[in-house]
């Protein structure tokens, strides 16, 4: 299990999106995230269950 913690930078990068688009689905909830101190930080472990949940839903 993986305790790494990524930043909206990084985030954007590894899910090869925009900062501008990783900032607006972080904002409506879309992504599993958080803040601290104002800046969005993300678990790796919860953006590989997330991604495994939107690949299920596809699916389906």
């Amino acid at each position: 299990m993986s305790d790494e913690i990524l930043t909206i930078q990084e985030l954007a990068e590894y899910l090869k999106l925009n900062e501008k688009t990783a900032y607006r689905l972080a904002g409506e909830g879309k992504l599993p995230g958080f803040k601290v101190g104002g800046s969005w930080r993300f678990k790796r472990e919860d953006l590989l269950v997330w991604i495994e949940k939107q690949k299920e839903n596809k699916c389906s």
